[in-house]
């Protein structure tokens, strides 16, 4: 089997998984959890796409998240506008800032391009923490429920089957992004951008669309997320919830669609396994994910792919 096919199969798996999921899970605090699963899956296959396949860190992909959310809260809240509406108004003007930014920010390199994306998320985070007239301010703001065409969304069992549908369409659209030619471009500019300038590949240019697409999916899923929990605080912005973003991406195995979302089920439910640890929890948390390194150094899935067919897909 080829590595395409492997890709069509895993997504088949992957939606299948979720089809029957539903059937082990036996109450709604498990349908919670299998939601923020989903949730985070998203955001990180789009930031893998621009860190795993681009070459491209951002510590700051929470602010995109996060804007998604308050700004479907602040026009479904305050305004009155239609949560579909607000949604769209999200991504479109997440889309366009992130094209505005994107041309700066990524002519740099390294630690610096880490450091202005860092400034990048603090610069958000701080904006809606701020701004209490329009957002409440630390203490969060209620968020309306969703309706569509007079539907509404409402319980974690109806959420999960929108996040199962969502996660299955997020990868869907990036391994199609990894099989087009905007894929290998990608992967030109990760192996050497030099080269790829000689090559004839407008760099900058992929760059800033691989900003832009994983930016939409951070700013789509969030907005949703925050009608699902009915409730939305700045720490959704926080850096520490970019950390956990771009540690989901590494620790699945970057490069790989299928390790981001399994970068997302562990970190997400880690906290969840060792919550009975109480002052441990955060110590053996720590060892996992250093000892999960240290043995699978590029990640869990191209890891254990290598071993199991003896060479890396």
């Amino acid at each position: 089997m080829n590595l395409a096919n492997s890709r069509w199969t895993g997504l088949g798996v992957l939606a299948l998984v979720l089809a029957l999921l539903p059937l082990a899970l036996p109450n709604n605090f498990y349908f919670d959890v299998a939601n923020r699963i989903a949730i985070n899956a998203i955001v990180a296959v789009g930031l893998n796409l621009l860190i795993g396949y681009a070459g491209q860190i951002s510590m700051g992909h929470a602010g995109f998240f996060g804007l998604g959310g308050y700004v479907s809260a602040v026009l479904t809240a305050n305004y009155g506008w239609p949560p579909l509406a607000a949604l769209l108004v999200a991504c479109v003007g997440v889309a366009l800032l992130a094209y505005v930014v994107a041309r700066p920010i990524l002519r740099l390199k390294g630690h610096y391009l880490a450091m202005a994306t860092l400034g990048l998320g603090m610069i958000v985070s701080i904006v809606i923490t701020n701004e209490s007239w329009l957002t409440g301010g630390p203490d969060g703001m209620v968020v309306p429920d969703f309706e569509v065409f007079g539907l509404r969304l409402y319980g974690e069992q109806t959420w999960y089957g929108v996040f199962a549908v969502l996660l299955v369409f997020a990868v869907w659209v990036a391994l199609n992004i990894i099989d087009s030619p905007v894929g290998r471009a990608l992967r030109a500019v990760h192996g050497s951008e030099v080269a790829a300038q000689v090559a004839g590949i407008d760099t900058t240019g992929y760059k800033v669309l691989v900003f832009v697409v994983s930016a939409v999916f951070a700013t789509l899923v969030g907005s949703l997320s925050a009608h699902y929990g009915a409730f939305i605080t700045p720490d959704k912005a926080s850096f520490m919830h970019s950390v956990e973003f771009v540690t989901m991406v590494v620790v699945g195995g970057m490069a790989s669609t299928f390790g981001a979302v399994v970068g997302a089920a562990l970190l997400t439910l880690l906290p969840q396994v060792l919550s009975g640890l109480e002052d441990w929890e955060m110590v053996v948390f720590g060892l996992i994910l250093m000892t999960s390194m240290i043995f699978m150094p590029r990640g869990l899935v191209p890891s254990l792919q290598a071993r199991f067919t003896g060479g890396a897909r």
